[in-house]
């Protein structure tokens, strides 16, 4: 049902090398780019994340419990997007690990911005 998830940012250059590197990871890269506005997925393929600068004109801001969250292929892939987050200027929100007993394993990052992401497996 979703195509696409956006965050804001206030520097699109800094966020595309940021999600430029966390697509790479994921085996994917752009899909859709204009002057304020880049969008990384797979055309068909499942939800993509797009960065764009407010269309308001205003400062891109965080929203309060807001989070995307990307689905790894396995817990050595959370690893490898939580090292690569902050590899390029995200910081840790929660380093990868097991979360409860139902077999969940995150890791938590923001993005330059302040975005909250996670990379997570099932199972």
């Amino acid at each position: 049902m979703i195509g696409y998830v956006t965050v804001g940012t206030n520097d699109l250059a800094r966020a595309a090398a940021f999600y430029d590197a966390i697509a790479a990871e994921m085996g994917t890269g752009r899909m859709m780019e204009f002057d304020n506005f880049i969008a990384w997925g797979t055309p068909g393929g499942a939800a993509g994340i797009a960065a764009t600068r407010p269309f308001d004109g205003n400062a891109a801001t965080v929203g309060n419990g807001v989070m995307v969250a990307f689905e790894a292929k396995d817990r050595a892939q959370v690893d490898r997007l939580h090292a690569v987050a902050l590899a390029h200027g995200g910081t840790c929100e929660g380093p990868p690990g097991p979360r409860g007993d139902s077999g969940f394993y995150a890791g938590y990052f923001r993005d330059p911005d302040g975005n909250k992401l996670n990379a997570f497996i099932m199972g």
